[in-house]
């Protein structure tokens, strides 16, 4: 028996990378998932592989009334949200002084503000069934500083202190609030890092992967999947106690 089944689940930045995975786990469970995104094509692609529970929607999660309007289809279309997972996310790399004020506000829009948009959206019909999960995917970037990535980091800390903030606020009316923070994984986000290492430094791209996998304890690139696993978990039933927390899947990069 599928315990997700019957229940409609909203991802954000779900066309590709680790929010395809999660749209793809949770409908193996037999649940109802709205994809949303920016994309059409990229969305509408992956909606072709099960029509019957997968919809698609195009917003940015950086304005608010977009997301309002997205919502308002995905509830038309599969009724009240019962899980929401914050993926969207967008990653620049510049030292702190050359970080200008455009730069920071379009990070800190789609990572954190895009976070706060869609949960707002969420969590009413959730009180008013009396049960949900949201799970921030934010990053080990949200546990930890790292070099010329200021604007994500910032960002992402912001996204660790919604999760732990909510959490406290809906602990008693049946939702949990968690985080994933995922280490490098193979992503599109990776990929433009790792092509940006071997434009700046002259690297081959093996060798920049290889750098980027050393920081993993375990010498790896964590996979997609892996975070999809991680975020079904924290779904389910058996998670109900698992709320307000921030969960490393990083081979060990960073411990909390």
């Amino acid at each position: 028996m599928r315990s997700h089944e019957g229940r409609h689940a909203l991802v954000t930045g779900g066309g590709s990378g680790i929010g395809a995975a999660i749209v793809l786990a949770l409908v193996g469970q037999g649940v109802r998932v709205t994809v949303l995104g920016r994309r059409s094509d990229v969305l509408h692609e992956l909606v072709q592989q099960n029509p019957e529970l997968l919809h698609a929607v195009c917003a940015d999660v950086a304005d608010a009334e977009q997301v309002v309007a997205a919502f308002a289809e995905a509830v038309a279309r599969f009724g009240p949200v019962h899980i929401l997972v914050n993926n969207a996310g967008q990653a620049s790399s510049a030292p702190f002084l050359k970080t200008d004020a455009a730069m920071w506000q379009q990070i800190l829009s789609v990572n954190l503000t895009g976070t706060f948009h869609c949960t707002q959206a969420a969590l009413p019909h959730m009180l008013q069934m009396g049960w949900g999960r949201i799970v921030n995917v934010a990053s080990t970037a949200g546990l930890a500083g790292y070099a010329y990535v200021a604007a994500y980091c910032a960002a992402k800390h912001g996204v660790i202190g919604l999760t732990k903030s909510l959490a406290l606020e809906v602990a008693k009316k049946g939702i949990t609030v968690n985080a994933v923070c995922p280490g490098y994984t193979e992503t599109d986000i990776l990929r433009e890092s790792i092509a940006n290492v071997v434009n700046k430094t002259g690297r081959s791209e093996a060798e920049a992967r290889a750098e980027f996998a050393k920081g993993n304890p375990q010498g790896r690139i964590v996979q997609p999947a892996e975070v999809a696993d991680t975020v079904l978990w924290l779904c389910g039933e058996g998670a109900s106690s698992i709320t307000g927390q921030s969960i490393s899947v990083s081979g060990g990069e960073v411990m909390t």
